[in-house]
């Protein structure tokens, strides 16, 4: 029998294990995704915070799928889906197929604010990460020049925006470079000027998370210097001014965009599926609403079940574990035998603030603080593909935790070919 066609979009935590799982299972695999690597989103604020290299939290897709039989990668765009023909239109031409999967994730939600958009600095990709880096790097070289006092408090001042896990990390890892490592690189800067602020537009952080997690999490970033401004709303930042709900000004040349995220839809497919957040409607099976060969997984998912009825988090874990039913599933479609229907089993979650400070819930268990600290490092330590990149982490880790220094603060600029006349 000619075996069926199967394409995946997106290599992240959802398309890469759907992918694993499926190995010689007998259908023939395509994934498509614009990058040759899978990308560690988890850790991205420390690249950004220049605690990791960038190498070290992604992963080469070839090297991940060696020996796989009729397996293809393919780095491309996808434009759109023409389902009625069973094909995807890309970069690199059309690819059709038998049975797709989109699992192509989220990205930044700016709700609509162009100006912020254009301005802000959003933290969903290694490069965005990398760039945020190289960006806070260079606002300190500009600050020991900056012949304004005005102009170079602004230079020193950060906002980031949004309450949830990106944003209390990113806060506290800044917290940690401000307290142990810039006064060092930089003894001619008053680092009593440098300010962090953590605007949540709810009354709480981690909102997500218990009730502890949340006021500990906040009592830590405080502890740490950041100033936390709760139920506070931002509205325009033009790079420069960043101006509140309230009408109050904050010079600012940083804003960290952690506000808000939104599925990544592609063309082509019925505009009736998509729900809040751009989401796909989809079934108990991860088959998406009126397709009978379409399945999504992931953030770009939305399953209503009994126990999440307005869809379930857009969560690692989540991703990871409706990769591999969807596999049993494709698996068992091969054989005729029974689906399984997909439901989250919570298994808790985790956020880190700074040096020894995380929280962590973990159904009726809570903790906070150098446990919780230790038990996150463990947890995300052991998630990390590849034996050699668990390696680097753990040796990075230890080195900063050891010599309370940072040793990858490099401003990395981008190529610019000279145009010769």
């Amino acid at each position: 029998m000619k075996e069926k066609k199967l394409v995946i979009i997106g290599a992240g935590f959802a398309g890469l294990n759907l992918a694993r799982k499926l190995k010689n299972s007998g259908y023939e695999i395509t994934l498509l995704d614009k990058n040759n690597y899978h990308q560690f989103q988890p850790l991205f604020y420390q690249v950004a915070t220049a605690g990791l290299e960038p190498s070290a939290i992604s992963f080469p897709l070839r090297k991940v799928f060696q020996g796989y039989k009729k397996f293809h990668i393919r780095t491309c765009e996808v434009i759109k889906i023409e389902s009625e023909k069973n094909v995807i239109q890309t970069s690199i031409g059309e690819v059709d197929y038998d049975i797709l999967v989109i699992a192509t994730g989220a990205d930044t939600n700016f709700f609509g604010m162009k100006q912020v958009e254009e301005n802000a600095i959003p933290m969903k990709s290694v490069s965005e990460a990398l760039y945020l880096r190289n960006h806070a790097l260079q606002r300190f070289e500009d600050a020991l020049s900056a012949k304004d006092e005005t102009e170079r408090k602004a230079l020193l001042t950060f906002v980031v925006v949004g309450g949830g896990a990106t944003g209390v990390e990113v806060s506290g890892a800044l917290a940690d470079l401000k307290r142990f490592v810039l006064p060092k690189d930089f003894p001619e800067l008053n680092f009593d000027e440098m300010e962090i602020l953590l605007i949540e537009n709810g009354d709480s952080t981690l909102s997500a998370m218990s009730a502890e997690a949340s006021a500990k999490s906040k009592e830590f970033l405080e502890r740490l210097g950041v100033k936390v401004m709760l139920s506070t709303q931002m509205k325009e930042y033009d790079g420069r001014t960043v101006i509140l709900g309230n009408g109050k000004t904050i010079l600012a040349r940083t804003m960290v965009w952690a506000a808000g995220i939104k599925g990544n839809v592609i063309d082509g497919l019925n505009q009736e599926i998509i729900v809040r957040g751009s989401r796909m409607k989809v079934d108990r099976y991860n088959k998406v609403i009126g397709y009978e060969n379409i399945y999504a997984i992931g953030d770009i998912a939305n399953m209503v079940t009994p126990l999440y009825e307005k869809g379930h988090p857009q969560l690692a874990n989540v991703a990871i574990n409706q990769g591999k039913t969807l596999a049993k599933n494709l698996k068992a479609m091969l054989s005729s035998k029974p689906l399984h229907e997909f439901e989250y089993k919570d298994m808790g979650s985790m956020a880190t603030v700074g040096r020894n400070l995380a929280v962590a819930d973990f159904k009726k268990m809570k903790f906070q603080g150098l446990f919780a600290w230790m038990l996150w490092m463990f947890i995300h330590l052991m998630l990390i593909l590849g034996a050699k990149n668990k390696f680097f982490v753990f040796i990075n880790w230890a080195w900063n935790y050891i010599t309370f220094d940072q040793s990858l603060r490099l401003i990395i600029k981008p190529f610019k070919r000279k145009v010769s006349r």
